[in-house]
């Protein structure tokens, strides 16, 4: 098991860890928390060679996708950087990426009843306003569960709060600041149930933000 203690604050910069091989040729992996090898909870940075592809299969408890880099494709279509997917329990592809692509991904980690396949364009769905000058774009909601990208303007700043059902944060672009230290774009933060913390930035910044799914 990898950080599966979900009491425990984790912060990881992704763009330091090493490439670890998949089942399939052309995919590789770098692992942020992984319950087994090849099965089970896994939060993961994937990426996909020109050409490679993965042969047809489902999820138990579902895939969550967000396109970081490149083109990934199915039999569904063709989905540039930027595209946000929920392909839930009982949806089958076969992926692939003729341009090679990177994606953050998600694997058996829907609660019960999350059942709707989301697709969404980030880059045509419009914002929407939130404290402090801060823009929010909401990706998906079931029961206590949030999903967004939140946009920081240079300069923002939030006031201290707790993460009522903890927090994951991916950092898209610009640098996250908070007490406890400073999370360039590529760093992975997962934050526990009732933890308190005080951000702001000094740049511009991007981030994909899930609350409220870690409190079992």
């Amino acid at each position: 098991m990898l950080n599966m203690d979900l009491t425990q604050r984790i912060v990881i910069s992704s763009h330091t860890e090493d490439w670890q091989p998949s089942p399939m040729a052309g995919v590789s992996r770098k692992p942020l928390a992984r319950e087994d090898a090849e099965r089970g909870h896994a939060t993961s940075i994937v990426r996909y060679e020109p050409g490679a592809s993965f042969s047809e299969h489902g999820h138990p408890l579902g895939e969550e996708i967000l396109v970081l880099e490149g083109t990934f494709s199915d039999q569904t279509g063709d989905y540039p950087a930027g595209t946000y997917f929920r392909n839930p329990e009982g949806f089958r592809h076969a992926p692939f990426s003729q341009e090679g692509c990177v994606l953050l991904v998600k694997l058996h980690q829907f609660q019960t009843g999350d059942d709707e396949r989301v697709v969404i364009d980030t880059r045509a769905t419009p914002w929407s306003p939130g404290h402090g000058g801060l823009k929010v774009m909401s990706l998906h909601e079931h029961a206590d569960e949030h999903v967004a990208l939140v946009h920081w303007p240079e300069g923002g700043q939030f006031q201290r709060h707790t993460h009522v059902g903890g927090e994951e944060i991916f950092v898209l672009s610009g640098e996250f600041i908070d007490e406890h230290g400073r999370y360039p774009a590529g760093t992975w933060i997962r934050s526990p149930h009732m933890s308190v913390h005080n951000p702001w930035v000094e740049q511009e910044t991007l981030m994909w933000v899930k609350t409220g799914h870690l409190s079992g």
